[in-house]
């Protein structure tokens, strides 16, 4: 954890001192703000983004990662620094829905063409600061209740189960609590707890640990997202539970497949993380170059994956 938030640190060190006038003056510059790169998910959609400009090779990019999940000012703060620097597009992936309508309101008032992807800014926020921005980014209730229905399919009407949530800023981590919740009273599942653990491994390890103990008969566990996924599978081991308690997930990071393989985890959902900066990315330069703004919710894929998808 401790090496990982090193290269977060050092990525938005590296971009932050980068000046303006470094950048090549035929190439549109695209800062693109994502979350925690401590999480997996985010370093490969980083490595997706970077194997993009190569391809692409008619644009700049300038990345920036936070060092937490919670470390919402570095997002703020990279804004800010983009407005300053002149950049043509920021490409955000917000860590909280409401705090970052300020700023980005300020990006687009200075012209910087803003997309909006993988979570969504919150509705009453941008009405408020008279903010007009689309949402590129997928379903994300619609995807956990296909791996919470995967959940209440295996262990049936009654069965025991508890929710570990994301960051409760985070508009992706409220859609994932409801769309789990839509899974719970389809499936008459028995909810015992649901507790944040702010998509964060070794607090999700010790949250379940916690709820384990107050609740020792859980059968299955639905985790908002993959990070907390292998904290939760690590309690699971050292109660001596392996087998008896079903999880679910949503990212389908690298980390859970041999999970998937060993059937430690039942099902995630794949957002394709990967390719989903490239995409908003493509999106902002769309309209740089003189294209229509982007408008409404513009969805993008997600799908169930089980062991059954793993060699």
């Amino acid at each position: 954890m401790k090496f990982a938030r090193l290269i977060a640190a050092s990525v938005l060190a590296g971009t932050l001192a980068m000046p303006a006038a470094s950048y090549a003056a035929d190439k549109p510059v695209v800062g693109l703000v994502m979350k925690s790169l401590a999480n997996e998910f985010f370093k490969n959609m980083l490595e997706g983004a970077k194997a993009h400009e190569a391809k692409r090779g008619d644009y700049t990019l300038k990345a920036v990662g936070m060092q937490s999940e919670t470390d919402v000012e570095t997002q703020i703060n990279a804004i800010e620094s983009f407005i300053t620097q002149k950049v043509d597009a920021i490409v955000v992936a917000p860590s909280d829905s409401r705090a970052l309508v300020p700023p980005i309101k300020r990006a687009v008032d200075a012209g910087i063409t803003v997309v909006n992807f993988d979570v969504a800014l919150d509705d009453k926020a941008k009405q408020e600061a008279g903010l007009k921005l689309a949402f590129v980014g997928p379903d994300n209730r619609e995807g956990a209740k296909m791996a919470g229905d995967a959940l209440a399919k295996k262990l049936g009407a009654g069965a025991k189960v508890v929710i570990i949530e994301g960051n409760p800023g985070a508009d992706n981590a409220a859609q994932r609590k409801l769309g789990f919740m839509d899974s719970v009273t389809a499936g008459k599942l028995d909810l015992l707890d649901s507790r944040t653990a702010h998509w964060e491994t070794e607090e999700a390890n010790t949250v379940f640990s916690n709820m384990l103990t107050a609740h020792p008969d859980i059968q299955g566990v639905m985790a908002a997202n993959d990070s907390m996924v292998l904290g939760v599978v690590k309690a699971i081991e050292a109660a001596g539970k392996t087998g008896k308690i079903e999880v679910v997930g949503f990212d389908n990071i690298p980390a859970v497949q041999p999970l998937l393989k060993e059937k430690k985890l039942l099902a995630t959902v794949d957002q394709f993380g990967q390719l989903m900066a490239a995409n908003a990315i493509d999106k902002a330069l769309g309209v740089v170059a003189g294209g229509k703004p982007l408008e409404g919710w513009v969805k993008t894929d997600i799908k169930l994956v089980t062991s059954d998808d793993v060699k």
